[in-house]
């Protein structure tokens, strides 16, 4: 199901978004009549969600970038603007993650998902702040319950999550009075995701216990996320800055105590 939005003629990048949950996104964005800008490392991906995008009739743009470079970004930024105009709607979602127990993970390991989901989301929101429409820009950052709730072979994710939660309590505080509004999506397993099927639900057994421990007692659709985050980019999240908000179907309670019927 999708909310019933029109984002016409406003500008939306989603850095991360040619993939996943960013794509899921950008999509709810373009079919809305958005004009879309979706940044992504790989040129190949890049093509096919600028492909896929494309037939809902709006303007899209896609643009290479890494996120980890701020080069790359500032390019990204300049592009996008000089197509569409300032920013009406930032999503930050680029990340990374891979299971590893803290005691067999590199620097280099724990550091890499640091740059990509902390560092790149600074990166992002610096790099875009000059150009955002102020007042009235929203700028929605992609984090995860490991932000909040620690998580065994995921001490990297946890940290940088952590950060790009303060991050966007920080910024919502600084750019307050621009106009700008900061929050964030903290997405539960969201089915038909790489992510869910190889750190989630690698086996079907994985996945029956996994969905199990959320009360809603199923894995999330991409449209959930991008539905929200086309409230949280609207008038009907006006009075909203500075929050997490999980959309998870209850997982981030207590599920270790949670038994469903």
């Amino acid at each position: 199901m999708r909310i019933e939005l029109d984002f016409s003629g406003r500008h939306v990048m989603v850095f991360g978004g040619t993939t996943g949950i960013n794509l899921g996104i950008a999509d709810c964005f373009a079919q809305r009549r958005g004009r879309v800008t979706v940044v992504s490392r790989k040129q190949d991906n890049v093509d096919a969600a600028t492909a896929q995008l494309s037939k809902h009739g709006g303007e899209v743009l896609g643009v290479v970038a890494d996120v980890r470079d701020p080069a790359t970004v500032e390019a990204a930024v300049a592009a996008s603007v000089a197509r569409f105009g300032p920013i009406d709607v930032l999503v930050s979602g680029a990340a990374g993650n891979f299971l590893a127990e803290a005691k067999n993970l590199s620097p280099n390991g724990f550091g890499v998902v640091v740059d990509i989901d902390l560092k790149g989301t600074f990166h992002v929101m610096r790099l875009a702040y000059p150009h955002l429409a102020r007042p009235g820009a929203s700028v929605i950052n992609i984090t995860a319950p490991q932000g909040q709730k620690p998580a065994r072979l995921q001490v990297h994710a946890c940290a940088a999550k952590a950060g790009v939660d303060q991050v966007t309590r920080v910024l919502a505080q600084e750019w307050g009075p621009d106009g700008i509004r900061v929050n964030a999506i903290s997405p539960g397993p969201i089915g038909d995701t790489e992510g869910v099927r190889r750190l989630v639900a690698s086996t079907p057994d994985a996945k029956r216990r996994a969905e199990a421990r959320i009360p809603l007692g199923r894995f999330g659709e991409l449209d959930d996320i991008g539905n929200l985050a086309m409230f949280l980019a609207s008038p009907y999240s006006g009075y909203i800055s500075g929050a997490i908000i999980p959309c998870d179907g209850g997982g981030s309670m207590d599920v270790e105590r949670y038994q469903p019927e």
